[in-house]
């Protein structure tokens, strides 16, 4: 693969607001994704659904010109791509159909955006429980509806599909929400700023309504979440709302506690990260226009911080333009001149997020599960066995990981890390950054073999 002047690992909002910013501005991009099309999880699949998911809204329809203007010059997009390494000399190691390759940029952008945060509690792991996110997923990939679902946990999304499932004629059983009247009090006094977002409210009030008029009960306040099978492979969930205790049964139990930024990348190019305590979680560090500390490396989307679609785009193209400037393609006053709307646009679309942290924080339960709740999915390594560790002797989270082995399967800790660290924290032990080695993504001896000819004759 010939080399690029900018390299960009997502093809969501962020990657490919940047990838036809900067090819628009003369620089040759590289842009790389591990799904088969472009869209990341907001926009997935739109530029091939046509108008087959009309349930999805409008906002999801919005994505299509964002897909449409990869066929730009200047735009090399390579899908199925899994970038597994990020070298010093900004040199990206990625693999295709089983063959790794190494391409070198004079920058790289990461636009990985988010994850979904565990959501640990008695019965997680069950089949029949999934993410709320992981549904959306084979909504807009497959066309496939979660029918009598339970949506559990609290935040936008779960209003948003619920929404969906409405307009779709698969409305949900019920809501769940763990927020409760308090939080939302407490949330009322970012409310001022909150309306510069105003739109964004508006949106979220009339799903809301749309959940109501339809008829789909609501639990708000809830705590306590356990799940068992029962004898005919349904979910029983109860939980606890106002003083009751509640028991559903359903097909699917769908979770969500909102997103938090998909750091491993990040961390593993070196960049510094903060703690960021309203998301509960880490982010890297960048300025304004999303660069890092570490030299040719910018970041931008929720992989920075999470802001939604909105934010992104904007993100995507500020970081874009600085890098265009870097690459000596645009001048100072150029780039912040053009760099004007997009600046504003992302204070707006930011300024409803110290709210929504506020309204729908993830509860303790969750952060920091007690009992025999699997805390690590693929070792099955229970809270319990990671209060155990700290008992006896492990004072941090590599000697947690050494002596239980959470975080060593195959997702190399991204669905556990964080609860690792909540379980830490509610034991006396701050954050502290993750570390993450290569290979980032699992790769088969035999790609590295091969990888480490070339490079031999390549020298």
């Amino acid at each position: 693969m010939r080399d690029a002047d900018l390299i960009i690992i997502g093809a969501g909002p962020a990657g490919m607001a940047a990838a036809a910013t900067a090819a628009e501005g003369g620089a040759q991009v590289l842009l790389l994704d591990e799904q088969p099309r472009a869209g990341g999880q907001i926009y997935r699949d739109v530029g091939v659904n046509g108008d087959t998911r009309p349930f999805l809204g409008k906002d999801y329809a919005a994505g299509r010109p964002l897909v449409g203007a990869l066929d730009a010059p200047g735009i090399t997009a390579e899908f199925g791509a899994t970038v597994w390494r990020i070298e010093t000399g900004r040199r990206v190691v990625w693999s295709r159909d089983g063959i790794s390759q190494v391409t070198t940029a004079r920058h790289v952008l990461l636009a990985g955006g988010a994850q979904e945060r565990p959501v640990p509690f008695p019965g997680w792991t069950l089949p029949g429980v999934m993410p709320a996110g992981a549904a959306q997923i084979l909504m807009k990939s497959a066309g496939l509806l979660p029918r009598d679902a339970v949506l559990a946990g609290s935040g936008p999304l779960l209003y948003l599909i619920a929404a969906q499932l409405i307009d779709a004629g698969a409305p949900p059983r019920a809501l769940v929400e763990t927020q409760t009247a308090g939080t939302m009090l407490g949330a009322s006094r970012h409310l001022p700023r909150a309306l510069r977002a105003a739109p964004t409210l508006f949106k979220g009030l009339a799903l809301i309504h749309k959940i109501r008029a339809a008829g789909v009960a609501r639990h708000t306040g809830a705590s306590g979440f356990k799940a068992v099978a029962t004898e005919n492979g349904d979910i029983e969930f109860g939980f606890t709302a106002k003083g009751r205790a509640h028991r559903l049964v359903t097909p699917l139990l769908l979770t969500h506690q909102g997103v938090v930024p998909a750091t491993h990348m990040s961390r593993a190019a070196g960049v510094a990260h903060d703690w960021c305590e309203a998301q509960q979680s880490f982010r890297p560090k960048t300025d304004t226009w999303g660069g890092t500390d570490a030299p040719g490396l910018h970041i931008a989307g929720d992989g920075a911080g999470i802001g939604g679609a909105e934010a992104a785009q904007a993100a995507g193209r500020l970081a874009a333009l600085d890098i265009l400037h870097r690459l000596d393609l645009l001048g100072e006053e150029a780039r912040d001149q053009k760099a004007a709307a997009d600046r504003a646009a992302l204070d707006r679309a930011l300024a409803i997020r110290p709210f929504l942290d506020a309204a729908y924080p993830p509860p303790r339960e969750f952060l920091a599960p007690e009992g025999d709740t699997i805390v690590c999915r693929c070792e099955e390594i229970t809270a319990t066995d990671i209060r155990r560790s700290l008992d006896e002797g492990a004072n941090g989270p590599r000697q947690v990981k050494t002596a239980t082995r959470a975080g060593m399967g195959p997702c190399q800790g991204r669905m556990c890390d964080l609860t690792v660290r909540g379980i830490l924290a509610a034991c006396g032990t701050p954050p502290s950054t993750p570390r993450a080695r290569s290979p980032i993504k699992p790769v088969k001896l035999g790609e590295l073999a091969a990888l480490a000819s070339y490079q031999e004759t390549s020298t």
